[in-house]
């Protein structure tokens, strides 16, 4: 079965209520590990109000910052300092301001060439190798304590597009994608199925009322990157109510 049998979804009434359920599972995560924590980024609309909150004094004064690291799921070929640079929106909603430079780990699109994606992610799969202390991925000991997921018109998650051979990777942590099935149409740099679930709770933020066609054709099970995507551990999706199928029974927030 491709759906993620151990999804759990939780609505929540709008996107101000998902930011902050978001924001409460990442302080969560942090404090449940009292050594160096890792947390995998993601791109795209959902994380932006996520990003903004844990800028503000009653998120940000509460996390240890000089032993949390941020990486990023996912980056596309565009400049750092272009909005639909991945880890450019997160270091300016919220990164640069409150982490230590040392503790931000980009993929490195700026300086690789945009022809050879796969030697970019390379450079990324050794950086992830080393901090985590081996080249090989352990399912006692996961990489990341938590992942951050998104989902994309096509059920796209990552740079992990429906039909794209990346998707049966098993060896690599991360690799590079030519083309992209949606704009921008770059290359980009993504993490592979794996990687990305070696975590201790996968996370997807999902809001929008033109999320509810893709949230239809996901829940009822097709085969598409999103529902390949789930943690070793646990796997949570955070939904706005207004993106939810009309016959969805799950669990409801306030």
């Amino acid at each position: 079965m491709t759906a993620n049998d151990n999804r759990c979804v939780i609505a929540v009434a709008g996107p101000a209520a998902l930011a902050e359920a978001a924001a409460d599972r990442v302080l969560a995560r942090i404090e449940a590990n009292s050594g160096r924590v890792a947390i995998c980024l993601t791109g795209g609309s959902s994380p932006r109000q996520l990003y903004q909150l844990l800028a503000t004094d009653a998120y940000r004064s509460r996390i240890p910052w000089q032993r949390v690291h941020w990486f990023i799921g996912d980056e596309r070929f565009v400049p750092a300092d272009d909005p639909l640079n991945n880890m450019g929106m997160a270091r300016e909603l919220f990164l640069d301001s409150c982490a230590p430079a040392a503790n931000i780990h980009p993929i490195p699109t700026a300086t690789a060439d945009p022809t050879d994606p796969d030697r970019c992610a390379a450079l990324y799969e050794r950086e992830l190798q080393s901090f985590y202390g081996a080249d090989t991925l352990d399912q006692a000991r996961p990489l990341f304590d938590l992942v951050l997921m998104g989902v994309g018109p096509d059920g796209h998650t990552a740079s992990l597009f429906p039909g794209d051979p990346a998707l049966d990777q098993t060896a690599r942590w991360v690799v590079g994608v030519p083309r992209a099935n949606v704009e921008p149409f770059v290359p980009r740099v993504t993490l592979t199925l794996p990687t990305l679930a070696s975590c201790r709770e996968m996370l997807f933020e999902i809001a929008g009322t033109e999320k509810h066609a893709i949230l239809t054709r996901l829940f009822a099970r097709e085969n598409l990157p999103a529902n390949r995507a789930r943690s070793t551990g646990e796997t949570v999706w955070l939904v706005d109510r207004d993106a939810l199928p009309e016959d969805f029974g799950g669990r409801q927030d306030s």
